[in-house]
């Protein structure tokens, strides 16, 4: 197999509940006979004990059920397949808008978005609210599946009615790939082999699609930046006056001789080695994880950020962020909460909410400053000590963070610096 057809394509599901996203992957995965013997035979057998006639392709994405029947939290479940020309990873999330907060951990890293309408409801509100985090969290395609068409009669009017509702909302979005897939996913209409039954619908079918799609390095390769993770400081005789930098390159490319500053303390100096456990390199790139050695001595700790002398990044304490609350109980009002930006943990306060996003009309909402489970908002937030960092838009990595409730040790917001 040549290197090219080798290339990883990580894809988000979404949907309403019932819109069909189980069926839709175990009918990707049983069409493009990605599902091992002993598996299949299982559900085979299991269709046959709850009575249907054929194989039940729910039953493939399933197996959380029971425990989301039990009142267990479900969180994102990831598919694998391969097929010859390129290999897949699915982030499945739930449908329930209760969920909506697993389909950012989900969208967060993918390249593609599917999201699924049904051809009787149309365009409702958890299709804008998925819409509208794809959109945010910059996934530069989305392919709206329009599933169900054996129900409304495989009309291209009913088809092209719901294009038309989905394209009058999604002109605010900021996604410049956007595609239109009829599909049956019951059935198997245009998933992985072409529709019999819609003639009038000329495209490509999902699964060559995802084979095909251009997938571009969301990896910022401009401007270099270098969180440093801890201090390397070997206690051996051979290596007693080694003093290096370790962590993974966030983006960029660093070289040797490179001159470097190091922030927030904005001290400089050059590089004057790279080194991995395998030996010396010359230059180092994202996301490789290295040992930056300086030649001068400097005072550098976690959470410090070496980055190119002639391009840094923004640094600030006052910051403002995307953000979208993942937690039950909704925030307090100047309450601390625990930032994570790369490397870097300290102590942060949402200042002020400047907006909150309709996601029916994606208008902003001025005047409501409680931010419970699923908002999404524009906030001030404020560091007790300075960030290094980038826009979201410009680096993916230096410009996310997560706020972590101190009380609770957990997540209770993603945020996308803006």
């Amino acid at each position: 197999m040549q290197i090219g057809n080798n290339q990883l394509l990580r894809f988000t599901t979404a949907g309403s509940v019932d819109d069909g996203k189980s069926t839709l992957i175990g009918r990707l995965l049983y069409d493009s006979k990605s599902i091992f013997e002993d598996q299949l035979e299982a559900i085979e057998n299991t269709s046959k004990k709850k009575g249907h006639e054929g194989v039940d392709l729910a039953l493939f994405t399933d197996g959380l059920r029971d425990e989301r029947e039990q009142g267990i939290t479900i969180d994102v479940a990831y598919r694998y397949f391969t097929t010859p020309k390129r290999k897949f990873i699915i982030a499945d999330t739930p449908g329930h808008i209760q969920y909506t907060r697993n389909m950012v951990t989900g969208a967060s890293t993918a390249n593609a978005a599917i999201i699924l309408i049904d051809a009787r409801h149309g365009v409702i509100e958890q299709t804008k609210r998925h819409s509208f985090i794809a959109s945010l969290l910059q996934i530069p395609h989305i392919i709206v599946c329009i599933n169900k068409m054996d129900l409304v009669e495989f009309s291209e009017e009913v088809y092209n009615n719901i294009i038309s509702q989905y394209e009058e909302f999604s002109s605010k979005l900021l996604v410049k790939d956007i595609r239109f897939i009829p599909i049956s996913a019951l059935l198997g209409d245009n998933v992985v082999n072409r529709s019999e039954n819609m003639g009038w619908y000329q495209g490509a079918p999902l699964l060559h699609t995802l084979e095909t799609m251009h997938i571009a390095s969301d990896i910022n390769k401009v401007d270099a930046r270098f969180p440093v993770q801890t201090v390397l400081r070997p206690q051996n005789d051979q290596h007693r006056d080694y003093r290096g930098y370790a962590g993974r390159v966030a983006s960029g490319i660093f070289r040797k001789g490179d001159e470097v500053s190091v922030l927030p303390s904005g001290f400089t100096s050059k590089i004057k080695s790279i080194d991995t456990y395998n030996g010396e390199l010359e230059e180092a790139f994202a996301p490789m994880s290295v040992s930056i050695q300086l030649e001068d001595d400097i005072d550098i700790s976690r959470g410090d950020m070496i980055v190119r002398t002639k391009n840094v990044p923004e640094v600030n304490q006052d910051i403002e962020v995307m953000l979208c609350w993942l937690h039950n109980n909704p925030a307090r009002p100047r309450a601390k909460y625990t930032i994570r930006h790369t490397s870097n943990e300290q102590k942060a306060m949402i200042r002020e909410v400047v907006y909150k996003i309709d996601i029916n009309t994606l208008s902003r909402k001025n005047d409501d400053i409680e931010i419970g489970m699923n908002d999404i908002c524009k906030v001030k937030i404020r560091t007790t000590k300075p960030l290094m960092y980038d826009s979201y838009r410009e680096n993916r990595t230096t410009g996310s963070i997560i706020l972590i409730d101190d009380t609770t040790n957990e997540t209770v917001a993603a945020g996308m610096i803006v």
